[in-house]
Parts: structure tokens; sequence; C-alpha cells
């Protein structure tokens, strides 16, 4: 989810004279509106104050955190993709227009109606409605890679945080396995993906952090399994929207440095093998 509050006094209003309102839901997690822009031509979905997903018509996404897990999942080579959390979809639809096999489990039945209407969510990709970490206690499905991208507004549930969920995920993949985690940082002190690094690294992962340096609120992709051989990402997927200024957003990722400790306590001895990843 591209995580960005609906600006608010005169910026809303000059907003507003760019957008049409397509669809508005009340579920019972938030108020869910969609919204067409008129300059980008495309569809974005807000859920209470916040923007979640923009695509362009075709369903690509104009978010560069998606188009960075995308070009993750390409270097990682998986096939069978489980994502928790829906939005717009944005993710399955470039994965399955590559031929993925991608599994969404949201708990928000209104969230895969919209994505299927309004961010071309292809109806032959699986969905199940309910909690990703149920699915996973009650799937035997071992997938390629796990995709986490879960917000209540502009927090994650905490439960999809713990290490016991990261160790039932670390289950559900191989040993060339990979888990990337959305996170939406407020500021360059925001400590959320430093706890969510260390949880994974407390279940056994090994793991990395893709962010873009700076004081600036923006969502960063912890990654955990076989991931040390991954690089930073690049545009794969061409929106007609926004190429120019994804590909800037793109450069300026990172994966951080200095961090030995997520990978170095006897705990996060993985399963992991560097060697078997395709």
């Amino acid at each position: 989810m591209t995580k960005r509050p609906v600006p608010s006094s005169c910026a809303r209003a000059r907003v507003a004279d760019l957008m049409i309102t397509l669809a508005k839901k009340s579920t019972a997690f938030g108020e869910i509106t969609i919204l067409k822009s008129r300059a980008r031509d495309s569809h974005v979905y807000c859920q209470g104050d916040w923007w979640q997903s923009e695509a362009d018509r075709n369903g690509v996404s104009l978010a560069a955190y998606v188009h960075a897990i995308y070009a993750l999942l390409a270097q990682s080579q998986a096939q069978q993709i489980l994502m928790i959390g829906c939005g717009g979809g944005t993710l399955g639809t470039m994965l399955a227009a590559a031929a993925r096999q991608v599994t969404i489990v949201d708990i928000n039945p209104e969230s895969i109606l919209l994505a299927q209407q309004y961010f071309s969510l292809p109806s032959h990709i699986t969905c199940h409605v309910g909690d990703g970490q149920m699915f996973l206690e009650c799937s035997p499905t071992l997938f390629d890679a796990i995709v986490v991208d879960a917000f209540v507004g502009d927090t994650i549930p905490q439960h999809l945080c713990s290490v016991n969920f990261f160790r039932l995920a670390r289950r559900r993949l191989p040993a060339s396995g990979c888990l990337f985690f959305n996170v939406y940082l407020r500021h360059d002190l925001d400590c959320s993906a430093d706890f969510i690094g260390t949880c994974m690294a407390e279940a056994g992962f090994k793991v990395r952090v893709l962010d873009t340096p700076g004081p600036f609120e923006r969502n960063a992709i912890v990654a955990g399994g076989a991931v040390t051989k991954l690089t930073e990402p690049s545009l794969l997927v061409i929106p007609k929207a926004s190429r120019d200024e994804l590909i800037a957003e793109l450069e300026n990722m990172q994966f951080r440095t200095g961090r030995p400790s997520w990978n170095s306590s006897p705990s996060a001895n993985p399963i992991f093998s560097e060697s078997q990843t395709p």
C-alpha cells in the first residue's frame, strides 16, 4: 500500500479539482473511496485518510515500492507467490501478467471486489477473505515467496509483525524462499523497519532492508530469507504515467548497511541457503 495521507485544506481542494469519485464503500475496516485522476488517467484506492494504491488504466502500479517488490521477486525467480493484503491488488495484477501463480489474502472482502472492478485484478487469481496469519496456519502450501502489505490506516496489524508470525511464514517457504514486508516510515528516525527486521532475524531469517535515505516519509521493504544476492531494483514494467518519477525513486533505493546484529545471533541461524537460490 502506498502510504500517503489525503491532502487537507487548500491542497485538498486542488486535488479534488483533478479527481473524480468512482465509488465509496463503508466497511468494517473503514471507508474505502475509489478515485480517478484526470491528470494521470489513473485510479486511486483510499481507505480513511490514506491513499493506499494507485494504478494506470491497465492496473500497473504507480508506486515505486510496488515496482521494487516486483523487481526483487523477479530476481528470486519465485513462481508461486502469496500476498497478504490486497488494497488495489496492483502487485498481483503485474505478477499475473508475468505468468506467476498468485494467491491473495485480505481480511476485507470489499478490497478484493474493488481491486477486480477498478484495478484490473484478474479474476483467475486465487483470493481468500480472512486473516493472513490464520490462512498460513491452515494452509500447508509451500510458497516461493510471501509478500506482506497489510495496513489498517497507517498501522500494520500487530500480530503480523510478531516473531511467531515470522516463524510461521518461515515454515511456509522452501530453503530458497523469500519474505518481503512493506513498511511505512514517517521520517528517518522511525524504527519500524528495524523492529520488523529484528523480529524476522529472531525467527531465523537472514534480513536486509531496502530503503531511501532521508528525513522524509516513504515505504521501506524488509526482506528475509534467501536475499543476500538480491540487488537494488529497477523499473521492469512501464506504466502509462509517472515513468521518469518511478525510475528516479527506484534509483534512490538502497539496501541498508551497518546492522550485522540482524543476522549474527544464534537464533537467527536460518535454514535458508543462498546456494539454493535459483
